[in-house]
């Protein structure tokens, strides 16, 4: 699918899912938080968000005194941002600028945080887009990234699904099955250093046609989320970029 067919795709998926539910904070969302579990201070910084969909966490970002840019392919979504931005308490700290993760609009070393929560999977060249957000990245900057993992009864399932539905859409117009593995070797690849995994969103899908079953007394506790990151469904990773 070409550049232009697939923003347009997901221009049509960000309005179908924003009329679906206006109200919905997509910043509630399970990776982002984990995401807001580890990202600490950020007032005064200068901060990213690759794939900022409709903005739900740029604003809250801003609210916390970063000065925040969010990135996203889909102008639609882009529109819908720009719109609720003017919810947050400092909305001049934050502006959106629409582009490819894979060739980002920015110069080298610009931010100090970047943050690309369930992105990877839908870019067709994920190596590009990593190395692209560390080039944008300042020495010793960090990475807060999730992604989804297929190393789990959901990747089993996966499987299953494929072979007893072969014509299945994906919701969205692109969504790659990866896993854990695959995903450091993308990260080291780029030349990041990773700190910290972690994970959230322990699904079974014992039941075919319902939803899973997801295990969140397991993800109240940091100590075991973390020792069973590699089976979670929302894979997370902390890195930095090297200072020398």
């Amino acid at each position: 699918m070409c550049s232009v067919s697939l923003r347009t795709a997901y221009d049509r998926w960000h309005q179908r899912n924003y009329d679906a539910g206006p109200d919905h904070d997509d910043a509630s969302s399970p990776w982002y938080q984990l995401v807001r579990e580890y990202l600490g201070d950020i007032a005064g910084l200068r901060v990213l968000e690759i794939a900022c969909g409709r903005g739900g966490f740029v604003r809250q970002m801003a609210n916390c005194g970063a000065i925040v840019t969010g990135c996203d392919f889909s102008l639609a979504a882009l529109q819908i941002a720009h719109d609720k931005i003017r919810l947050a308490r400092n909305p001049s700290s934050a502006a959106f600028v629409q582009g490819d993760a894979q060739n980002l609009p920015f110069a080298n070393d610009s931010f100090d945080v970047v943050v690309s929560c369930e992105t990877i999977e839908h870019l067709p060249r994920v190596q590009a887009a990593l190395s692209e957000i560390f080039r944008v990245t300042k020495p010793g900057g960090r990475l807060f990234l999730t992604t989804p993992n297929y190393f789990n009864f959901m990747g089993l399932y996966e499987v299953y699904a494929r072979y007893r539905h072969p014509s299945r859409q994906d919701d969205q117009p692109f969504d790659r099955r990866q896993w854990f593995p695959q995903v450091h070797g993308w990260i080291h690849q780029a030349g990041w250093q990773i700190l910290r995994t972690d994970g959230t969103v322990h699904q079974f899908p014992f039941f075919p046609g319902h939803n899973p079953v997801r295990w969140k007394a397991l993800e109240a506790s940091r100590v075991l989320r973390r020792m069973l990151s590699p089976l979670a469904y929302t894979y997370f990773v902390f890195a930095a970029k090297p200072r020398a």
